[in-house]
């Protein structure tokens, strides 16, 4: 897969969901790099379509989970059956085991259950009965989430945030969009049926391989992996900051980074590369303070700081 086929992508997303153009690269950059993104917005800016069009446009499998108060780890991963004819207990696998699991609003499920996918997100496998079974290849969890401020939430712990590679913001839709949107359900749209919408596969999962593979030959000159790690070494120090990046989220922003340089067509990384994917790699790293937040400061503003005031490598 070449950057022209993911352009393709793109156009075929856009089929079905109007605008979104941000959390549409930041898909993809998940899945050049093997990670996972948290998509967060209100209910009702297409946030199940985005995921379902991307996994028809891309020929992968795609499954959903709905998170309710309810919900049980086993619901998620699979659970051992009982077989009565062989007298022996059978493992009946869950919907993780699909390339693109849309976990919806996780959020609302308490953290025993959010901690199911903990073990799937970072090997990639599921253990049950001490055997370790192997998730599809790819395999992508593409969690949303309500605003934390919504009634009914739990906020996600420290551990399962980390494991994300990107956070991606949807907005509200501008006019022009949503009049687009409007316009196309008055023309009979109906977002369940992306077949008669026009969306159809222009790459597989052999072509995401080749991608990654070409991403990853991105070079990175040591100037600019240190200017990336003294952004994630700065967040550790901010007065605002009550816990930093960790590690994982600097070679989450080098991935990212270098996916975006790459989408670019270029060979090489570049500071602004850095720059414009720190924010999405990193914010949901970021704890701030409680004071600092009763001020109005957010984990973006505090990066947007920092980046303003580490110097950029020439």
């Amino acid at each position: 897969m070449n950057q022209e086929q993911l352009y393709q992508v793109r156009q075929e997303v856009g089929k079905s969901v109007v605008g979104q153009n941000g959390a549409i690269t930041g898909l993809l950059i998940g899945l050049i790099c093997d990670g996972h993104v948290l998509l967060e917005g209100v209910p009702g800016v297409a946030k199940t379509l985005l995921v379902r069009s991307l996994a028809a446009s891309l020929s992968l499998e795609m499954k959903r989970v709905q998170f309710t108060p309810d919900l049980m780890p086993g619901d998620v991963t699979g659970s051992l059956i009982y077989d009565a004819q062989a007298a022996e207990f059978e493992f009946r696998p869950g919907p993780v085991f699909t390339n693109l699991l849309l976990a919806d609003e996780i959020n609302r499920t308490p953290p025993k259950t959010q901690a199911a996918l903990l073990e799937a997100m970072e090997e990639r496998q599921v253990t049950a009965d001490g055997v370790a079974r192997p998730l599809p290849e790819p395999f992508m969890v593409i969690a949303t989430q309500n605003p934390v401020e919504h009634e009914g939430t739990y906020p996600l712990p420290e551990a399962q945030l980390d494991r994300f590679l990107l956070k991606l913001e949807l907005p509200l839709p501008s006019r022009e969009d949503e009049l687009q949107v409007a316009a196309r359900h008055a023309a009979g749209f109906d977002p369940r049926d992306l077949r008669a919408a026009g969306v159809t596969a222009v790459a597989d999962a052999a072509g995401l391989a080749a991608a990654r593979r070409e991403a990853a030959q991105v070079r990175i000159d040591p100037p600019v992996l240190a200017y990336l790690v003294d952004i994630c070494r700065a967040t550790r120090e901010a007065p605002s900051v009550a816990l930093g990046v960790s590690p994982r989220g600097t070679t989450a922003l080098m991935k990212t980074a270098r996916a975006w340089a790459w989408l670019n067509g270029r060979e090489f990384t570049t500071p602004d590369d850095v720059k414009a994917l720190a924010i999405p790699t990193l914010n949901h790293r970021v704890q701030v303070r409680t004071e600092a937040q009763m001020d109005g400061t957010s984990a973006a503003d505090v990066i947007a700081n920092i980046i303003a005031t580490i110097p950029v490598p020439r």
